[in-house]
């Protein structure tokens, strides 16, 4: 590691020494800026270790969740704009983005994989959604906490799940298929699951939402699709800054969601982080071993369990905004989609490192021994 990232994390230690002390003098609401600071120093530092580099952004996260929870009132509005109103904007710029990281060749893997297609979908809008709903029974959320928790559920899978997939060396073409269709299906599958499960906790338009995912995600991502196809290859300087705008969109948006609902934060963090992890975690090993049971290849059931278990937070988010509940349906997308990057790259980043044959030849000594 380089001197330099050695010093700054050195220095993150110092902030995170500094802001136990405040703690415990009693002194923690003025320690903002050197929580913001210790996360902002974390993440720098990150870069110089090839291992850690991976949760640079999600630390970033971090910090400007940090911020927003200190000082909510720098995130709410600018000069009288509510900034609410750049969420949906954003989100549909992040959907085109996501367009032009797509062909038209993604959806020919419908038949090319139908099974590992027709079971991915299956587990994605039945583990999730009913996952969503038992957890926000059990934890008791009031009612608009707990349908963002359903709505996160209902959510299909976003790009950082083919991210993910890339990196756990699965079947990155059936996860890209996976997502192309889960996200055509959205406008149908997630307002009807929201009906279902989350008609009796807060009204369901079930025509207003599925318009509104049309109009944030499909229109977005049809025109991206056909902005590729007709200047692909002409446009890099696209490539190469869409990514960097969609990660930027995303940090905007949560923070400003997180500004919102900072009140509602207070009183209930602590249990919508654990109810982040439980559901993330129950999809990756409910969407995991289903596929073992299956039998179906160790590529394919990693692809699945980061299908599953990885939700559209942004989308959720935008969804929230539409029906006017940011600050409280749109809690649970803000809380969940952070999370989701650092269990989702701390698995591909152990399954990277566990090589296929291991686990082939792990299974077919299982299957012999039943034998």
């Amino acid at each position: 590691m380089n001197g330099i990232y050695k010093y700054l994390l050195y220095a993150a230690l110092a902030c995170l020494i500094a802001i136990v002390f405040m703690m415990l003098s009693g002194s923690g609401p003025s320690s903002g800026p050197l929580v913001v600071a210790f996360f902002l120093l974390l993440a720098i530092g990150f870069r110089g270790s090839a291992f850690y580099k991976g949760f640079t952004y999600t630390t970033i996260i971090l910090a400007a969740v940090t911020a927003a929870m200190f000082y909510p009132q720098y995130f709410q509005s600018a000069g009288g704009y509510e900034l609410k109103k750049l969420i949906v904007p954003l989100l549909m710029i992040i959907m085109f983005g996501m367009g032009t990281a797509m062909s038209f060749n993604d959806f020919v893997g419908v038949i090319k994989m139908p099974k590992g297609v027709l079971v991915g979908l299956i587990c994605q809008f039945t583990i999730m959604p009913v996952l969503g709903f038992s957890i926000a029974y059990l934890f008791g959320f009031p009612a608009e906490i707990a349908a963002g928790v359903i709505l996160i559920g209902s959510s299909p899978s976003g790009l950082a799940s083919n991210v993910m997939a890339y990196l756990a060396k699965a079947n990155l073409a059936l996860s890209v298929t996976l997502t192309a269709v889960a996200t055509l299906l959205a406008p149908l599958m997630t307002p009807f699951l929201m009906k279902v499960l989350a008609g009796q906790l807060v009204p369901i338009d079930f025509l207003g939402m599925m318009w509104s995912i049309v109009k944030i995600v499909i229109i977005p991502i049809v025109a991206g699709l056909v902005f590729n196809k007709i200047f692909h290859g002409k446009a890099q300087w696209l490539d190469k800054a869409m990514p960097i705008v969609s990660m930027a969109g995303i940090a905007v948006i949560i923070t400003i969601i997180t500004a919102l609902g900072r009140d509602d934060l207070l009183t209930i963090g602590i249990a919508l982080v654990i109810a982040a992890i439980i559901h993330n975690t129950a999809g990756y090993f409910l969407g995991y071993w289903g596929c073992r049971l299956l039998k179906m290849p160790e590529k394919d059931c990693r692809t699945i369990a980061l299908e599953v278990g990885m939700q559209n937070g942004g989308l959720a988010s935008g969804i929230a905004v539409e029906m006017g509940k940011v600050s409280t349906i749109g809690l649970a997308p803000a809380i969940f989609g952070p999370w989701m990057n650092i269990s989702g790259s701390s698995l591909a980043t152990w399954w990277r490192d566990k090589s296929i044959e291991t686990s082939k030849t792990k299974t077919e000594h299982e299957e012999k021994s039943r034998d």
